[in-house]
């Protein structure tokens, strides 16, 4: 708010540099934003094809999860006004590589009741294919 305020007054000064460059630090504020909100829902959605890989099996629950993330991911990374993404298909692809290791530390509290250290489940799955899917879960409309 406070930042909305000084932009209001660089204008209202005809300070048409600072005003810009102000916006473009905002601009940066709300793509780290959207970034970190991507990720948290990234690991939401890795976790759970992790344990479905590791597993070899699913729960409705995690289905959902797994839905509930990709929305969120979606609705997150689309611009309401301009169409199109704030993020490309290749930044989101570095996000989950990204999350995938702070998803496998989760999945290893869940999967097979957390009888698995992260080394031992990550040996049980293959990161690439997880990878993988989750982009294609992602890009398929």
């Amino acid at each position: 708010m406070e930042e909305l305020i000084e932009l209001r007054s660089l204008i209202q000064r005809g300070d048409t540099q600072s005003a810009l460059m102000l916006i473009d630090e905002l601009e940066e504020m709300s793509k780290d934003d959207k970034i970190n909100k991507i990720e948290s829902y990234a690991v939401i959605l890795l976790l759970h094809l992790i344990k479905q890989s590791a597993e070899k099996r699913s729960t409705s629950s995690w289905d959902v999860s797994i839905r509930n993330a990709i929305f969120l991911i979606q609705r997150t990374n689309k611009r309401r006004k301009a169409s199109g993404n704030y993020l490309s298909d290749r930044e989101l692809q570095e996000i989950l590589e990204e999350a995938y290791d702070r998803a496998l530390d989760n999945a290893r509290l869940e999967a097979f009741g957390g009888a698995y250290d992260v080394i031992a489940l990550g040996k049980m799955v293959s990161q690439s294919e997880i990878l993988k899917r989750a982009i294609q879960l992602l890009t398929t409309v």
